[in-house]
């Protein structure tokens, strides 16, 4: 069975992109909207790897990235924003990303990290 990747952006643009490029390598695609989306996505489909977007309308991304870090099995969390900041960075290395990247990102960059925190296959 492939690994699931679940995908949180409040822009459908961007949930597209992130299906199109991250299914290319075989992975199955969960998209989620807002963060309470997000979170049931969590408990359900027990994804190995969180690509989140860090401003979302219900909430922050980072409350996504605490409640994978809790989880028995954590996965990687990948935040992703166009808002980077100093401050933004350190709260999201504290709550325990895997990664932070900024829009535009480069996008065998993105497909890259996501094979090298997946499990092997």
């Amino acid at each position: 069975m492939n690994p699931t990747i679940l995908v949180v952006d409040d822009e459908a643009d961007f949930l597209s992109t992130y299906r199109r490029l991250l299914a290319r390598p075989g992975y199955r695609i969960v998209a989620a909207g807002t963060v309470q989306e997000a979170l049931a996505a969590l408990h359900t489909e027990s994804p190995a790897l969180v690509v989140s977007d860090l401003r979302l309308p219900d909430g922050d991304g980072l409350e996504i990235v605490r409640a994978a870090r809790a989880l028995p099995t954590p996965p990687p969390v990948v935040v992703i924003t166009g808002f980077s900041s100093d401050k933004s960075r350190k709260e999201a290395a504290s709550a325990g990303v895997a990664a932070y990247m900024t829009k535009p990102f480069s996008v065998p960059a993105l497909v890259q990290l996501a094979n090298e925190l997946l499990p092997a296959r």
